[in-house]
């Protein structure tokens, strides 16, 4: 079979194959917003972390509650509030609200002992009650899951920032987000965190 040369047998194929090159370049775009949508919905509910004395925990057991996640040590200036983190678990424990230590010797190397040594000075100094988990990193290339999501705007969905020293605090809502920092300076029982547990607006 011949054709002219004026003639293009597969010239009626074109618009098919945009056709088709505009719809994969549709679903693609759906499927990364879908993706980056889910991903920026991971809630605090989605991670399982480990406590001082070896039990798996799930946070998810934590639904409905306001959140407040410390990372802490024992060799520190701040230290001391520890004792200010236990007065306001036990003001607001039965109110929905739980804190959770996370030991940490990222900051001049202020927290070196084991998780049983950590365990044992926090009872015994500052009668801690409220979840402590094991001895983690809250920064570097060995970040913990938590404070990898923590720190990041791209997976809490809220804002980026940096863990500066110990005893810096996150504010966790009763549906798992996060919706505030406050920084190691500021006292546990600051009037930020005060209001926020009141419910009360800034």
């Amino acid at each position: 079979m011949r054709f002219s040369k004026r003639y293009k047998p597969f010239t009626h194929f074109k618009p098919l194959r945009f056709v088709l090159l505009s719809a994969l370049i549709f679903v693609a775009v759906i499927n990364l917003s879908f993706t980056r949508k889910w991903f920026m919905q991971v809630n605090i509910y989605s991670f399982h972390i480990r406590t001082l004395s070896g039990e798996e925990l799930d946070l998810s057991k934590f639904k409905g509650k306001r959140l407040l996640i410390v990372n802490t040590a024992s060799k520190c200036g701040f230290t001391p509030q520890y004792a200010q983190l236990e007065d306001l678990y036990k003001k607001y424990k039965d109110k929905n609200f739980e804190i959770i230590g996370f030991p940490s010797n990222d900051f001049a190397h202020q927290e070196p002992g084991s998780n049983s040594e950590i365990q044992e000075f926090c009872q015994k100094n500052y009668g801690v009650s409220f979840t402590m988990a094991e001895k983690v990193h809250v920064k570097g290339d060995s970040i913990c899951d938590v404070y990898r999501w923590l720190t990041h705007k791209d997976r809490n969905g809220k804002m980026s920032s940096h863990v500066k020293w110990n005893f810096q605090k996150y504010m966790i809502d009763e549906s798992g987000n996060l919706v505030g920092v406050v920084s190691s300076y500021k006292s546990p029982e600051c009037k930020k965190i005060i209001q926020w547990l009141e419910g009360k607006k800034k």
